[in-house]
């Protein structure tokens, strides 16, 4: 058995311990029947629609502000379980979290809430062949295009989600 004594310290409330034990709860429960590791991508997408549908992914895709502590809980207890399910997990607030953060009223609303009930897969693109992860070294330019467009000029790797994604949060400049 994990020792969760942790959750006794100050900064965790009583929401954050009922969070824990209904997500593990729910992860040794569903888990096993979801996961299949020969396909990963079919597991990706039950896996969302399945954290979607118990509501997990409210903590990953919020409405507002996140919750950090409750945000690192449900990702620390579907690790515990499925290193895919904590991918999955994490893949949906990675691609949401610009537009939660930055996105107007009209973009959030026509991708969040699809996201946060697991219906849709969310990419993140920051990763380029010469630059990797450094954000400072990134290369991909985007300029307008229209009024309602952009171009995008570059190339990105490695792409979380990138084949089976339902939208792409993708990282530019664009001065």
């Amino acid at each position: 058995m994990a020792d969760h004594s942790f959750l006794s310290w100050p900064f965790f409330g009583p929401e954050h311990r009922h969070l824990r034990a209904d997500v593990d709860a729910w992860a040794e429960a569903e888990l096993p029947g979801l996961v299949d590791h020969g396909d990963v991508d079919g597991t990706c997408r039950r896996i969302v629609r399945a954290l979607g549908a118990a509501g997990w992914l409210t903590e990953a895709v919020p409405s507002d502000s996140h919750d950090v502590r409750s945000l690192c809980l449900c990702r620390e207890t579907l690790a515990y379980h499925d290193g895919l399910a904590d991918f999955a997990f994490a893949m949906q607030g990675l691609g949401t979290a610009p537009i939660t953060l930055f996105g107007d009223d009209a973009l959030r609303k026509r991708y969040l809430p699809h996201a946060r009930d697991g219906a849709a897969i969310a990419a993140f693109a920051l990763s380029e062949p010469e630059a990797g992860s450094d954000v400072a070294a990134l290369a991909m330019t985007v300029t307008p295009d229209g009024p309602d467009h952009v171009r995008l000029d570059g190339e990105k790797t490695w792409i979380s989600n990138g084949g089976i994604a339902d939208h792409y949060v993708v990282f530019a400049r664009s001065g």
